[in-house]
């Protein structure tokens, strides 16, 4: 249930800055298909890519995880 959850945010994350699935994928270095897998919640991010993943959208990795203040 959680990978469902870490996809959804960042998909999320992802259609509010206006970045396509391919462009994320590729500054990701991964597959289209790999991304799609981990939005769809079927595949885990390493912590390495949710870090650069919170890069590329301009977040933080805490916001990705669902982390609020003071937590």
């Amino acid at each position: 249930m959680e990978n469902i959850r870490w996809g959804r945010r960042i998909r999320s994350f992802r259609k509010l800055k206006r970045v396509k699935q391919v462009e994320l994928a590729k500054e990701l270095d991964i597959s289209v298909s790999i991304l799609g897998q981990i939005e769809q919640g079927k595949r885990v991010p390493s912590e390495e890519q949710l870090s650069e993943i919170a890069s590329i959208l301009g977040i933080e990795v805490k916001e990705l995880k669902g982390i609020k203040e003071g937590e």
